[in-house]
């Protein structure tokens, strides 16, 4: 899950996820040509499109320890440890250099990238729904001043409600925001606890909530700012100039798309769903389709592609997230952002999306 600001971090169909664990690995020895592959370390949290690697660790796409290869690696020549941990970890393993990528958000990846430069190579998914302000005995945005909102501080939540309250046309200083844990303030309203009449979370607890309290109602979400929070595959510039860095981070894109491919086929999408539910939250089907609607993947490389090469993603929607990190100093100053800038310290590159794809290609038309 998205917890807190940093400053507080094969291209064919696969088969069925059942009974694939330990299919198509390899457990290279030593002198083998395997033994001597890059390593290269991912870590990801529990969150819906970052899930996906831990589902292709389960189906032998990717092989989490080290030593060990998945099918992709096998394919590109590397050796991938994958680390699971909760978000907050995470931020700190790779502002530390423990890892060599790692899943965060667009707007928790300024931060870093202060002190290390970073460059996003894949986005995963973007909120559309995934994150709502839930209100009880409020029938709209106007009875909701003056009422304390709850919520995580100077995160993804605080942004999606002052960017909410910004497009209402609404003077944010009018609507209180107090920070709370998100679990908390969601089991806070959903016992009926006193004073909690509005709160501020993201999935599963927005799904959570509704169910169990009653009268409870999304006030707003980020479906009305498409595309302002997106998750993200951000790997150091560091770790790319290593040899055998390129081929990482086209094996890591490679193993997210193999899992999409997965969700779009029908004989595979339940069960893909289900083991996607298994790593986020234990939530069942049923709520799983549910959650990859509002947080939408970006499933394919054109859909990956496209929000990179966007003259509104680039010039208006990030200038915004950054703005808004400025002003709450979740970062001292504004990094130099890029698209295709080699030299900026956060920089957003599709190359290496073309690489995999031109491979995947090139493989298909062989048939390879």
């Amino acid at each position: 899950m998205r917890f807190t600001s940093y400053f507080l971090l094969l291209g064919l169909l696969v088969g069925p996820l059942v009974g694939c664990n330990n299919t198509n690995r390899s457990n290279p020895q030593d002198g083998s040509p395997s033994a001597d592959l890059p390593s290269f370390s991912l870590a990801w949290s529990e969150y819906p499109s970052w899930s996906v690697f831990g589902v292709a660790d389960e189906n032998g796409i990717i092989d989490k320890d080290e030593g060990k290869l998945g099918r992709v690696e096998e394919k590109w020549g590397v050796d991938i440890v994958l680390k699971e941990a909760d978000y907050d970890t995470c931020l700190t393993f790779f502002g530390t250099s423990t890892v060599d990528a790692v899943c965060m958000t667009n707007m928790d990846s300024l931060a870093p990238s202060l002190g290390r430069n970073l460059v996003a190579i894949l986005p995963t998914s973007t909120s559309d729904g995934a994150d709502a302000c839930i209100a009880v005995g409020v029938e709209d945005v106007d009875q909701l001043a003056g009422k304390t909102s709850y919520g995580l501080e100077l995160s993804v939540s605080q942004y999606m409600f002052e960017r909410n309250l910004e497009i209402l046309g609404k003077d944010v200083s009018d609507f209180p925001f107090k920070n709370m844990d998100p679990g908390a303030a969601a089991n806070a309203m959903q016992t009926g606890q006193e004073k909690i009449e509005s709160i501020v979370v993201w999935n599963p607890f927005v799904l959570d909530t509704l169910r169990k309290r009653d009268g409870s109602k999304v006030v707003f979400d980020s479906t009305s700012i498409p595309e302002e929070i997106i998750d993200m595959v951000v790997v150091g510039k560091d770790s790319l100039n290593k040899e055998g860095g390129e081929s990482f981070a086209c094996a890591v894109i490679d193993a997210f798309f193999q899992v999409n491919r997965l969700l779009a086929d029908q004989d595979h999408r339940d069960d893909t769903l289900v083991a996607l539910g298994a790593k986020f939250s234990n939530l069942p089907l049923e709520d799983m389709e549910t959650v990859v609607q509002q947080t939408r993947f970006y499933s394919s490389p054109k859909d990956a592609l496209a929000l990179f090469a966007s003259d509104s993603f680039a010039n208006e929607i990030m200038p915004k997230v950054v703005d808004f990190c400025v002003e709450h100093a979740i970062v001292e100053s504004e990094p130099s952002i890029g698209f295709g800038d080699a030299e900026a310290q956060f920089n957003f590159d599709g190359t290496y999306i073309i690489k995999m794809q031109d491979r995947r290609e090139a493989d298909l038309k062989g048939g390879g």
